[in-house]
């Protein structure tokens, strides 16, 4: 933000009837109003609990450990009260195998079925489908 720098002019009647100026320096910075009210703002947002969603992005041909390493992620982000959107990326030849990778989110979303629910199932978006699990209430 840049410093806005004010001028005010006084002008007062001397008892003589001459008009005298005075100027004096009133350094305002401005949108510190808007800086109060992002700050109101702000705090309101950490009273109300925002939500972010985060993103877990797994291959066709992820490794059972590699996926476990995953969930447990995506375990951290729910219980923090975080959505997480679980995609999985094809690249290439992969997307002629699109069906017999459905299975990797659905093992995904049964391993986080304790604490999340199913927000969105799983759908395909151009090269990726994706789900978005919730926390369960």
């Amino acid at each position: 933000m840049q410093n806005c720098r004010l001028w005010q002019v006084q002008v007062r009647t001397a008892p003589q009837g001459k008009k005298v100026a005075s100027t004096s320096l009133s350094a305002l910075h401005s949108g510190l109003s808007k800086v109060g009210s992002l700050a109101k703002s702000a705090g309101s947002a950490v009273l109300r609990g925002t939500i972010e969603v985060k993103e877990v992005r797994l291959s066709p041909n992820i490794d059972v450990n590699d996926l476990n390493t995953k969930c447990n992620s995506a375990r951290k982000f729910i219980e923090k009260g975080n959505k997480v959107k679980v995609s999985l990326r094809f690249r290439g030849r992969e997307m002629a195998h699109i069906d017999s990778t459905k299975h990797i989110l659905e093992d995904f979303a049964e391993k986080l079925s304790d604490i999340a629910v199913i927000e969105k199932a799983p759908k395909m978006e151009g090269r990726s489908m994706m789900m978005f699990l919730t926390e369960k209430r």
